[in-house]
């Protein structure tokens, strides 16, 4: 199979997933279905996909783990360049304070102390 044709797969069959929260994670991964892996990743017939073989279970298994792994990765990926993004790039300390204790003296929204 084409790497193309993988992709193109794997992209069919977390679109077509309904997404659930990971709590061991932190992160939303797409679960994958067995019965859309089956027929549309394996090619099997409806049939086969319905017996739910031992020996087909453990393959989804395995595929399962591999996406997931190479999915979390790219979240983490996503939620760091998110993260300097805002941090580096858009870090104005002045007009976007990190923390509320940076704020300016007299920005809109604050009282300036009375020392």
């Amino acid at each position: 199979m084409k790497p193309l044709d993988v992709l193109l797969t794997l992209g069919l069959a977390l679109v077509a997933s309904a997404a659930v929260a990971q709590p061991s994670t932190g992160y939303k991964l797409d679960s994958i279905n067995f019965d859309m892996w089956c027929q549309e990743t394996k090619h099997y017939s409806p049939e086969r996909c319905d017996q739910r073989l031992p020996e087909d279970n453990k393959e989804f298994e395995a595929y399962v783990h591999a996406v997931e792994k190479y999915e979390l990765r790219r979240l983490k990926n996503e939620r760091q360049r998110q993260e300097s993004d805002r941090v580096i790039m858009h870090g104005d300390p002045v007009d976007n304070p990190t923390r509320p204790s940076t704020a300016p003296v007299g920005a809109e929204g604050t009282i300036p102390d009375p020392q």
